[in-house]
């Protein structure tokens, strides 16, 4: 991963990992639809909307895992903010709706 031991990092690290397993898990269950109707449907669905978050922020434990054991805290502590965010838009999206 990148060597620099910054919050920053931490914080964009943390925002593209969830994306990139969003990405992961539509090309791996639902590759069939196209994008556009795999927003339609998890902004639809309030459990699948649960189901994509939880494999997004697989993504952040990852990241978070590897910046742990490599001793770079600032960064792991980026991650940790960028899945607390997640974790509470998720929560406020799926009472709202």
């Amino acid at each position: 991963m990148l060597k620099r031991d910054s919050l920053p990092t931490g914080i964009i690290l943390g925002f593209l990992a969830p994306v990139l397993g969003m990405l992961i898990y539509y090309f791996i269950q639902f590759r069939a639809f196209s994008m556009r109707e795999f927003f339609t449907l998890m902004l639809q669905e309030k459990a699948l909307l649960t189901g994509i978050v939880s494999m997004s922020l697989i993504a952040n434990a990852v990241v978070f895992t590897i910046y742990i054991n490599s001793h770079k805290d600032k960064t792991a502590r980026g991650v940790f903010i960028a899945t607390c965010i997640y974790a509470i838009a998720a929560l406020l999206w799926k009472l709202i709706k």
